[in-house]
């Protein structure tokens, strides 16, 4: 038996995401289980060593979890060669110059998406880590969400027949910051900085997609901005430059079409943040975060249009729960264990830079198809 540690350069950790869910609920949590089995009674232990541009905020979370390790110097914390692996978290401007240090100094990758501001950038990324050896990978957390996790199997068990169509419905109302505080940070709503919901959102899709259902082979979109007005951090009114809203329109290899609408200006009617209703020949399921609904061809109601009377049943109640028959841990945890796995063990880990570019690149070409009205091919990416 033995315990294998592993130092983790975590950059960006001060940031909502960064500290949330790559610190506490995956890198601390895996601490706090005893760290990750390997399997023959070895385990392995990480240990992060924080990165931040704010000393401050670094020292107050080391402070709180016990964490010595923090440093503002990240050429320094590089240039440790106890350190393996390098995260990042940062806003995506910020992202390219840091990851291409960890890559010149050696280090394993695994970093948040979209991994560049453009597809030139993201494919120089993938480049340079393959050309380098090293391992790398990128965060794509939703398909291990428990609701899409169930869809999973329901498409690997042929339940849907041929698949038909995906419908997106994603978003919630993020308050302007005037009468009440924002939930997402102003530098969401600037182009200049990086923000916008579709390099944010399409790169989500991307990867849902085509784990799921298969490859994006054309694009079509309208991107808005409903919102041309926001209050910042400090109290100050500021232009929205970003796009707040994305309705995109995927084909699929295979044949089936996507829609998958993306907006902070939307007040939620649903059951979950994110909802997804796949249809096939022989069935149909709606799944979001945690759940997920199905309908066989063979417990199909047969509604008939008739808008003079009330409905005598509800449509909602006609569907069936598909259990859980697992146990599911935090999305973003479950990634970082596989990659983790992935750098000692050498397991496969799918979720490499140029499935990151593949995002990039869709965002991209929607954003395009916004701009020149008309719909857009989808090449294949390689190296």
């Amino acid at each position: 038996m033995g315990r294998r540690t592993v130092r983790i350069a975590m950059n960006g950790v001060t940031g909502r995401m960064g500290y949330r869910q790559h610190l506490l609920r995956s890198v601390l949590a895996i601490r706090e289980q005893g760290g990750l089995d390997l399997g023959n009674g070895d385990t392995l232990w990480p240990e992060p060593v924080l990165v931040g541009r704010r000393e401050h905020a670094l020292r107050d979370i080391g402070g709180r979890h016990g964490l010595s390790e923090w440093s503002t110097d990240l050429d320094a914390v590089l240039a440790d060669d106890t350190v393996e692996i390098y995260f990042d978290a940062q806003v995506t401007a910020a992202r390219v110059e840091s990851v291409k240090k960890a890559i010149a100094a050696g280090k394993h990758l695994y970093v948040e998406k979209p991994t560049a501001t453009d597809l030139e950038g993201a494919l120089d990324l993938a480049r340079l880590a393959e050309a380098a050896g090293i391992k790398h990978g990128v965060v794509q957390d939703k398909i291990f969400l428990p609701g899409l996790l169930k869809l999973k199997r329901l498409v690997d068990g042929g339940f849907f027949g041929r698949i038909l169509s995906i419908r997106g419905e994603f978003g919630y109302w993020v308050f302007e910051g005037d009468w009440q505080e924002a939930q997402r940070p102003s530098w969401n709503y600037r182009a200049e900085d990086g923000g916008g919901i579709t390099v944010d959102m399409f790169p989500h899709w991307e990867y849902v997609l085509h784990d799921l259902f298969g490859r994006v082979t054309t694009v079509q979109a309208h991107v808005t901005t409903h919102i041309p007005q926001r209050v910042d951090e400090q109290g100050r009114a500021y232009e929205a430059t970003a796009d707040d809203a994305a309705y995109g329109i995927f084909q699929l290899e295979g044949g089936a079409v996507a829609q998958i609408n993306s907006s902070w200006a939307v007040r939620v009617n649903r059951d979950e943040l994110v909802e997804f209703q796949v249809d096939g020949t022989h069935g149909s399921a709606v799944a979001g975060l945690r759940t997920c609904r199905v309908q066989h061809r063979g417990t199909t109601p047969k509604p008939v249009w008739n808008p003079d009377l009330p409905a005598t049943y509800a449509f909602r109640e006609q569907w069936q729960e598909v259990p859980d028959n697992a146990e599911f841990d935090n999305g973003f945890k479950a990634e970082w264990e596989l990659f983790l796995r992935h750098v000692v063990l050498d397991e496969p880990f799918a979720w490499d830079l140029l499935a990151g570019a593949r995002g990039v690149q869709l965002a991209e070409l929607g954003l395009r198809s916004h701009a020149e009205g008309r719909r857009f091919e989808v090449p294949e990416l390689t190296l």
